[in-house]
């Protein structure tokens, strides 16, 4: 595995290693050992995965302390534009964002830190996006950022969103707990 720093401090684009033959490919997501040469947090306690339609946005999702979490974010199936932005409030990078695509052809994955919110746009139908967390869902931590509000361009014209997704707060309104 590969870790790049991106602009954003503790936010890591990982590039696994990739085995195809004539069966197919096979790609390891996680090595505890790794992980933790790196410095990241390597207990993972949930995972999730979504399935969307073309042009649905997810996001700007985040958990408040102090059930905030590093999330891991991979797509075995299909592809999305992933969007992390930095909403911690003495961080040098704070409202700036960080895009990458990820899909099952390149394999790349995010680990993002705490005090970042994380959405994205599908690009293929069927999509399917896995989250691993270091913390335990908690619904009354569960915020999110209107996903058009932090001056990032989409670049789609008819996105399908959730009706929680649309009443989102917007970054300019945003008070941050990090």
């Amino acid at each position: 595995m590969e870790f790049v720093k991106t602009d954003i401090s503790g936010l890591f684009l990982i590039k696994p290693r990739k085995f195809e033959d004539t069966r197919g490919a096979f790609v390891k997501t996680f090595h505890q050992e790794t992980f933790q040469e790196q410095g990241l947090n390597s207990t993972f306690v949930e995972s999730y995965y979504s399935v969307s339609r073309k042009d649905v946005i997810r996001g700007m999702h985040f958990q408040t302390p102090p059930h905030e979490h590093e999330k891991l974010v991979y797509v075995p199936y299909g592809s999305i534009l992933d969007v992390v932005l930095d909403i911690r409030k003495n961080s040098p990078t704070y409202g700036k964002y960080v895009t990458q695509m990820l899909n099952a052809e390149n394999g790349y994955m995010f680990y993002i830190p705490k005090g970042c919110a994380h959405g994205f746009l599908s690009l293929e139908n069927d999509t399917i996006v896995t989250y691993m967390q270091t913390t335990m869902y908690a619904g009354d931590h569960d915020e999110g950022i209107r996903y058009d509000s932090f001056g990032f361009d989409w670049n789609v014209s008819s996105p399908e969103l959730s009706s929680r997704d649309q009443s989102f707060t917007g970054f300019e309104s945003f008070i941050s707990p990090f």
